[in-house]
């Protein structure tokens, strides 16, 4: 069963590595030109650290299907990050998003409590027309060692729709090179998800060595589409949260589920 109707439960050992939410919106270019000093001083009690970065902007062609397209170099994208005191929680705003995203998912109200403000003062701010895109993406990491599960075969933990060739029986996982599973779906009329799931071995860093232990990840894109009213953005998050919950929960098996430790 790809979306499970299981009642919403807390779990001591959730596996969410890292959430993030992001809102796109059309271009403000005063953003890109100005620093935010305004936004900052509004949010740097809860996010006090700030970097600033620029990023390469795709080129832009013009001129197709005259005698002289030219390709032309669009000005640096700044990416604007203010980052809370434990470097747990950071903020990104740039000409056409701000998001928000985590290292420390406790649970859902505490997510978008952290996003409450933030959110209110950048549309204060900066009156954005709507938003293009709202988007939700909870990638989860389950460790069977981490839940007392070593040995356990991946199809009593995860449902088969996630397993690919890991849920036939004749089957060994060693002999498995590579068993993703990637699809999207849609959720409602104006939702939709983009599912990444599959065993794999993760490094901490970039140049450090593999973690020997072979892990599974599910990572969860979700997002609502149109032009969504600002004042409707929080609604659309709730919204998504709770396909997510629906995804999540027919994802895991009962055993699962309790070597999570329901709380």
């Amino acid at each position: 069963m790809l979306f499970s109707k299981h009642p919403r439960t807390a779990y001591a050992n959730a596996p969410a590595h890292e959430v993030i939410c992001q809102l796109r919106f059309p271009a403000i270019l005063t953003i890109n030109d100005n620093a935010p000093a305004e936004f900052q001083e509004a949010i740097r009690e809860d996010f006090p650290q700030f970097a600033r970065t620029e990023e390469a902007a795709p080129p832009q062609i013009t001129g197709l299907g005259g005698p002289n397209p030219q390709l032309r170099q669009q000005k640096p994208v700044t990416n604007y990050r203010f980052i809370s005191t434990d470097n747990l929680w950071k903020l990104n705003l740039t000409q056409n998003f701000i998001a928000l995203s985590t290292l420390r998912y406790t649970g859902w109200e505490e997510f978008a409590a952290e996003l409450d403000k933030p959110l209110a003062e950048f549309i204060r701010i900066y009156k954005p027309a709507y938003f293009e895109r709202v988007g939700l993406r909870y990638v989860n990491i389950i460790s069977r060692e981490k839940l007392g599960l070593a040995g356990r075969p991946w199809p009593e933990l995860i449902a088969p729709a996630y397993l690919g060739a890991l849920g036939e029986p004749d089957v060994r996982p060693e002999n498995v090179l590579n068993s993703a599973v990637d699809f999207q779906c849609k959720l409602d009329s104006s939702c939709a998800a983009k599912i990444h799931a599959g065993p794999g071995r993760l490094r901490s860093r970039p140049n450090t060595p593999q973690d020997p232990e072979v892990k599974f990840i599910l990572d969860m894109d979700l997002s609502m589409g149109g032009q969504v009213a600002c004042n409707l953005s929080a609604a659309g998050l709730e919204t998504l949260h709770a396909h997510a919950t629906e995804l999540f929960e027919g994802a895991v098996t009962d055993a699962l589920r309790e070597a999570m430790q329901p709380e």
